[in-house]
């Protein structure tokens, strides 16, 4: 609740910004997760929350089945990507494993490095 009759309440309801989605410049960063802010971490059992996504539907914002659906579809991109990036790491590993490097080393060693 925003007091919005007095004068603090009305400049602090300018600021306020709500976006459906992701705004242009943040929907090209890394998500993260911040383990201080996880509900399983900060609250406890017994306390009653609200899901934003419930209440949305409570009041009649018809969108939720087409969120869940691309949450499918980001999700199964997401793990397709993972596995593609552990292939890529192991394969590293491997080549830096077999690879011969003494010619390198000679040749930083005389050059002064």
């Amino acid at each position: 609740m925003v007091p919005h009759k007095t004068a603090r309440g009305a400049l602090a309801l300018g600021r306020l910004a709500a976006f459906e989605g992701i705004p242009a410049p943040y929907d090209k960063k890394k998500r993260l997760v911040v383990p201080a802010a996880l509900k399983v971490l900060r609250m406890r059992p017994d306390r009653k929350f609200c899901v934003l996504g419930h209440l949305a539907k409570e009041v009649g914002w018809g969108y939720t089945d087409l969120v869940k659906r691309l949450e499918t579809q980001r999700k199964i991109k997401e793990q397709a990507f993972y596995v593609e990036k552990k292939a890529d790491i192991a394969k590293k590993a491997k080549a830096t494993k077999t690879a011969d490097l003494s010619p390198v080393a000679e040749v930083l060693a005389s050059s002064g490095y």
